[in-house]
């Protein structure tokens, strides 16, 4: 259950920052359990999505 969450999490912001900026982030997430991505992640806003998972927001 939490593993789940946490994938959703994962690949839910990095697709929202894909969106916000295909010119620089690119995410293939073609099944459950790879994604492909190429491209710069901003890892504050993606460890705010994972703590606030874990922490059972939204």
């Amino acid at each position: 259950m939490l593993e789940e969450k946490l994938k959703e999490a994962i690949i839910g912001e990095l697709k929202r920052q894909a969106a916000n900026r295909p010119q620089s982030l690119k995410v293939d997430g073609s099944s459950e359990e790879e994604l492909v991505v190429n491209g710069k992640i901003d890892l504050a806003e993606l460890a705010m999505v994972i703590a606030g998972s874990v922490a059972g927001g939204p």
